[in-house]
């Protein structure tokens, strides 16, 4: 997956299209996450993320960066279908890596906090239930 491509995916966009991208993430984050689990090796780091994106003193673009990876990691059609076992997540790490990277310093200890209170409580819990970032 090349550097442009991976450009194209992490555009902020404006006002709306973040709160479209919101919408999607909030909707569909943890059922992709249980499917994905055992294929992406930083699942901490991206509940981490999932916590910074939905956390209102991130900074727009930094959030807007968030949503477009987390849009695209649970989106069912994407360059490599999911539905691949080995390799069907390998585009969505490629973003998510990207993504990491522009913004790592924006990811506080109050997510990882809240990534490891999600990942550690029982499976039947309504994600919405979850403990909120900060």
């Amino acid at each position: 997956m090349d550097e442009v491509k991976i450009g194209e995916i992490l555009m902020p966009g404006d006002e709306q299209a973040q709160a479209r991208q919101e919408a999607r993430v909030r909707r569909s984050f943890w059922p992709t996450l249980k499917k994905a689990v055992r294929h992406i090796p930083f699942s901490r780091d991206l509940v981490a993320a999932y916590y910074c994106a939905m956390d209102p003193q991130t900074p727009t673009r930094v959030r807007g960066v968030l949503l477009a990876a987390l849009g695209y990691f649970v989106l069912p059609l994407d360059f490599l279908p999911d539905m691949f076992v080995m390799v069907g997540f390998t585009d969505d790490v490629a973003v998510l890596a990207a993504a990491f990277r522009m913004i790592q310093a924006h990811i506080k200890d109050e997510h990882y906090q809240a990534a490891d209170r999600a990942m550690t409580e029982d499976p039947a819990i309504d994600p919405s239930a979850r403990p909120a970032a900060g």
